[in-house]
């Protein structure tokens, strides 16, 4: 047997990359998308203007450590919230596409989404699939020329806003307009928003399904998340093989075909270029346009729909099993965390409280024998409302503590420090060192309170 001859020096052993044109194609799933792409949309284009009593609804303030979820305000020492998150968001991730496959790609994804959003625009200044394809092979001209600039005029524009949009989450949206209008951008502001138009257009304009293909990870793992039982789109071979086109109104049976017709529609509206009827591939991203257009197709016929359907692999010969050992696992672990999530959320304390002990002197002795120790107390108020804070102090014995600067006044999402001197009897000390603990607690709010240790010192042990 002859083995095959290696490839030459002009011989390139990559493929080229062909131009994917997909159809419009009109459904039910074509329109819950659409649906859900508008929602999304709208979503992220005007939840950074909305305000909760004069704060932004939500603004990640790295400058000032402060981030604002709807009426909330977490500073970084909460960031065991966005860790648990993070889990919840993986989790629900894994537990959706064992039960639903690829439902998050096809209809929710911001990939997904944009480049739905720049086709629309491509369809609008171009025209449909055949026309855009005989523009792109045809010859220069002002026609041409014009149909391109003005798609590429609104993909840049949309990508603009995008930019903008997203680092308005980050510095007040009002701000940045302002900063904006008067040519006062910041630098770190400037480079974001270019970035980000430049990605948004580069993605969603030119790489489209290339980002799904080649640099998404999910579609390499999720078969890890696939049973048998999870849902998939796939095609009846069954019922649609052997393919073959006829006329409308002739009976496939006479002919001995399947329902298929072989018209490949299910490809040319397939955002990424695969056919369906060759069984599941990690290309798929769920989007359902081979439904719409293989129904239309059937209806179209005078055949069943439902050649190409959401199903399972199991569905064909058994009942589908919703209840299974990962679905289990997934979910009592889910909601497991779910649950601590909103138990620590409801039992937050908006208050940080840090105790540093003046090191210059370690203890003073005043003139009428007393012991001083001298801390400095941080108060961060971690809440949306300024409030007033008591400040005590107790001991492990009975010990009589004075108190001086023991009321602070902290406004919301400030740090503020006070020196605080704790004066003391030594007869009453019974150690060179005594424990104390700091109270402090919001005069208008006494659930708001928060507790912290520190040494009392003096000079001997009595």
């Amino acid at each position: 047997m002859n083995s095959p001859s290696p490839p030459t020096s002009n011989e390139s052993l990559y493929a080229r990359h062909e131009k994917i044109y997909p159809r419009q194609v009109t459904g039910r799933f074509s329109r819950l998308r659409v649906y859900a792409s508008s929602v999304l949309l709208a979503l992220f284009y005007l939840t950074c203007w909305l305000q909760w009593n004069g704060r932004p609804l939500v603004l990640f303030d790295l400058p000032s450590r402060q981030f604002h979820l709807f009426g909330q305000l977490f500073f970084p020492q909460d960031f065991v919230y966005l860790t648990i998150l993070l889990v919840i968001a993986a989790l629900a991730l894994f537990l959706f596409t064992a039960l639903a496959g690829r439902l998050w790609c096809g209809y929710a994804c911001p990939q997904t989404v944009f480049t739905q959003l720049f086709l629309w625009v491509e369809r609008l200044t171009e025209g449909d699939r055949a026309a855009r394809k005989r523009l792109d092979i045809g010859p220069v001209s002002k026609r041409k020329l014009s149909k391109k600039l003005l798609k590429h005029g609104i993909w840049l524009t949309v990508s603009a806003v995008t930019g903008f949009t997203f680092v308005g989450y980050f510095t007040p949206i009002s701000e940045l307009v302002s900063a904006a209008m008067h040519f006062q951008l910041g630098g770190w502001e400037g480079f974001w928003i270019g970035f980000f138009t430049f990605a948004t257009y580069g993605n969603a304009g030119w790489m489209r399904e290339q980002v799904c293909l080649y640099m998404c990870p999910y579609a390499r793992f999720q078969g890890a998340m696939f049973d048998a039982d999870t849902l998939i789109i796939a095609y009846d071979k069954l019922r649609g093989e052997p393919r073959g086109s006829r006329a409308r109104g002739v009976d496939p049976n006479e002919r001995g075909l399947g329902d298929c017709i072989n018209c490949t529609m299910c490809v040319q509206v397939c955002p990424t270029g695969i056919d369906i009827r060759d069984g599941l591939q990690y290309e798929c991203i769920a989007c359902a346009a081979c439904i719409d257009v293989c129904d239309h197709i059937m209806h179209t016929m005078g055949y069943p729909t439902n050649l190409i359907q959401y199903t399972t692999e199991s569905e064909q010969s058994q009942p589908r099993k919703f209840v299974r050992p990962r679905i289990l696992i997934y979910g009592a672990v889910l909601v497991g965390i779910v649950g601590t999530f909103l138990a620590l959320l409801a039992t937050r304390v908006p208050l940080d409280v840090d105790i540093l002990k003046d090191r210059n002197a370690l203890y003073r002795t005043s003139v009428g024998g007393t012991v001083e120790n001298v801390y400095t107390v941080r108060v961060t108020n971690m809440d949306t409302e300024t409030h007033r804070y008591d400040i005590n102090v107790s001991a492990d014995h009975a010990l009589t503590l004075e108190v001086d600067n023991a009321d602070v006044l902290v406004g919301s999402g400030e740090a503020v420090s006070y020196p605080v001197r704790i004066r003391a009897d030594p007869s009453a000390l019974v150690a060179r060192a005594t424990n104390v603990t700091f109270e402090i607690a919001a005069k208008d709010n006494r659930r708001i309170r928060r507790s912290a240790p520190a040494r009392f010192l003096t000079w001997k042990t009595p």
